[in-house]
């Protein structure tokens, strides 16, 4: 099953709520945190995504409509 990595980056307001868990629950993706630093006024979650690519797709879409950012991940994340 096809497995893309991203950087999630949530703004003040939506630090707070749950978007990861929402994510996994309306879309058949699987979610895996890598990485993470999340603080009181910003955050980011490095997010491997396993599912379907259009399923994948529509999620991050989805993610981005409730105003988080989506970035591409490549190089060093945490492997094992």
């Amino acid at each position: 099953m096809p497995s893309r990595r991203i950087k999630l980056t949530f703004p003040a307001r939506l630090i707070k709520d749950p978007v990861i868990w929402q994510l996994g629950q309306k879309f058949p993706v699987v979610t895996n945190i890598r990485r993470a630093d999340v603080r009181e006024d910003y955050g980011w979650v490095v997010l491997e995504l396993t599912g379907e690519e259009p399923e994948i797709e529509r999620g991050l879409e989805w993610v981005r409509s409730m105003g988080v950012r989506v970035d591409p991940v490549s190089g060093d994340v945490v492997e094992g």
